[in-house]
């Protein structure tokens, strides 16, 4: 059987294809995770990627979705060879509908494109990645994204009404509705939210939007030490304020940073949190009041931005911090690996003390930043990719900060998914659940076609 044409058969001659080159390229995302796939088919239609599906699923072939490669857990990759789905092309914004709160999208939309759209209308779609700028919306569905902005406003799966999917077999389904809620059956909008394309191919989503604030401002405060800024977080989330936004920067971090941007002049502190607040120009007022009571008796300084050219400098590099890492070194590089543990609240600040202490006990410089309002903690790791005893080092800490999370009560993915990554530990987190998980794969997906080796199902 002579694949190749089959599949340009469906697609098109010029979007499918077997060149060394393209199958080169598709064989990686952001993460350290490699995989070379056998054919790659770019569809352009749910009816071309339903076509594909019921050939790939009668003879057994692997199919791997993917939009444009921004994850860092191996979750776009074919582990295991066959078909990747680049969905990338089908990129439209279907429908804007303000009068219903919710617009239509095709999963190739890039995140910041749909929010250029909604901006003169008022309204804004609230999850917030870093990759904002490059990230599609189909992959930010599929691996529960969210960024900086969950603290306030959730993550991506509180935004999600409905969703076209084509399943294992070819057949296409509608998993919820245009209504804002709904208590109809099974919520299969959910499992299909975060589940990494090992359950269904994303084609189309309906998603609810918001009207954008009135008035945003920014505070920084500087720290001695990450610990005392994790303390200010949770007394300032126990006093009744709910930033849209809370993040933290350790030392290094800021140095990132400054020196990513010298105008931004973050002072020189063991940690700085960053608190957006908005709403109407009265509640921000009143809550940075209160945010100021809050971080007076521990800060080192503090610091009001107001100005929105400032504020969007500030978080345009706070979205490359993770990128920007290497000016500290350039003979280092980030590898994204234990990057993304998240913890309860109330865990933040003996989290924070314990990853100091695992940077200690394997020589690495760990730089710690991330959405510290929701518990979520990125821990950036650069080393000599040429020296194999820094990679052992960098494992075997990436393991310890994993197995930390879970021991708090926590999580080894808040929001970059599990991929192949971090597969590893999900019986370690979920126990008996990952048997349901099992389950329900099987059910939907009974030839194993979808994805095959992400999320340990």
């Amino acid at each position: 059987m002579d694949v190749i044409k089959k599949l340009q058969k469906i697609v098109g001659i010029d979007r499918a294809t077997t060149s060394p080159v393209q199958l080169y390229c598709y064989s990686s995302d952001s993460s350290q995770i490699r995989g070379t796939p056998d054919y790659v088919v770019r569809p352009q239609n749910t009816e071309q990627v339903s076509q594909l599906m019921r050939f790939a699923n009668k003879h057994g072939i692997p199919v791997t979705a993917r939009g444009a490669g921004t994850g860092l857990a191996g979750g776009a990759v074919a582990l295991n060879g066959g078909i990747v789905l680049d969905l990338s092309g089908m990129d439209m914004i279907l429908d804007i509908d303000i009068n219903n709160l919710q617009v239509a999208i095709e999963p190739g939309v890039i995140h910041s494109r749909l929010n250029k759209a909604l901006e003169p209308k008022g309204f804004f779609f609230p999850p917030d990645p870093g990759s904002s700028e490059m990230c599609t919306l189909g992959g930010l569905i599929a691996n529960n994204g969210s960024g900086m902005r969950t603290v306030k406003y959730g993550t991506t799966k509180n935004y999600v009404l409905d969703l076209e999917v084509v399943m294992a077999d070819g057949s296409v389904i509608n998993t919820g509705s245009k209504t804002l809620k709904s208590s109809a059956g099974y919520d299969l909008t959910r499992l299909m939210v975060g589940s990494e394309g090992t359950l269904g191919i994303i084609t189309k989503a309906v998603l609810k939007i918001l009207p954008l604030p009135k008035a945003r401002t920014v505070m920084l405060a500087s720290f001695k030490t990450p610990e005392l800024a994790g303390d200010v977080v949770v007394k300032t989330l126990s006093a009744g304020v709910i930033p849209s936004a809370c993040e933290i920067l350790d030392r290094v971090t800021v140095e990132v940073l400054n020196a990513y941007d010298p105008n931004i002049a973050i002072p020189d502190a063991g940690a700085t949190i960053l608190f957006e607040l908005d709403g109407t120009k009265g509640s921000v007022q009143e809550q940075a009041k209160v945010v100021e009571i809050v971080c007076k008796p521990l800060a080192s300084g503090i610091r009001i931005a107001t100005d929105r050219e400032e504020m969007e400098e500030i978080w345009s590099a706070r979205r490359l911090v993770g990128a920007a890492i290497s000016r500290i070194n350039p003979n280092k590089v980030r590898v994204y690996v234990g990057e993304d543990i998240g913890v309860p609240i109330k865990e933040i600040p003996r989290m924070l003390k314990l990853v100091q202490s695992i940077s200690k006990e394997f020589d690495l410089s760990i730089m710690t930043y991330g959405h510290i309002g929701d518990g979520n903690l990125h821990t950036g790791m650069c080393i000599d990719m040429l020296d194999n005893e820094q990679w052992e080092q960098l494992d075997l800490a990436a393991d310890k900060i994993h197995r930390t999370a879970i021991m708090l009560g926590g999580t080894v993915s808040a929001e970059h998914g599990i991929g192949s990554a971090r597969s590893r530990y999900m019986r370690l987190e979920r126990g008996d659940a990952l048997d349901v998980m099992i389950l329900i794969k099987r059910a939907l997906d009974p030839k194993g076609i979808l994805n095959p080796g992400k999320l340990g199902v």
